[in-house]
């Protein structure tokens, strides 16, 4: 029993962590409620769940977010953070004219990535 009660109390804060992220990401990007949950296939509530230490994302939609979350702060350290949420909700010609919360939300982090390194590189603008 004691055994169960330290593993439990070992595993509690890892598993907030991701919920953490949530809370960073809104702090980077200022991504709202309904951004976050579009790109990780949660629902609204859910995310905001996340956003209070209630809950924490688990497998895909862990994933999912943290892929987000990389974006966004690649993102805002090249447009600023009050330009990503428009970036990410914006259909993107390099991305099929798709728009990259919903390329991210299929699990196409790496065609995201590549646009924004585009963005990073030293050629661009």
């Amino acid at each position: 029993m004691l055994i169960f009660r330290s593993l439990a109390a070992t595993l509690l804060p890892m598993s907030l962590a991701y919920a953490d992220e949530a809370i960073h990401l809104r702090e980077v990007a200022a991504l709202s409620d309904r951004d976050i949950a579009r790109a990780t296939g949660a629902g609204v509530s859910t995310v905001s769940a996340w956003l209070w230490r209630e809950r924490a994302p688990r497998g895909r939609r862990a994933e999912r977010l943290v892929e987000l979350s990389a974006i966004a702060e690649r993102l805002a350290a090249v447009l600023g953070p009050d330009r990503v949420p428009v970036w990410l909700n914006k259909p993107t010609p390099a991305l099929d004219h798709r728009k990259p919360l919903d390329v991210i939300a299929e699990g196409g982090y790496e065609q995201v990535s590549r646009v924004v390194a585009e963005f990073e590189s030293p050629t661009f603008g």
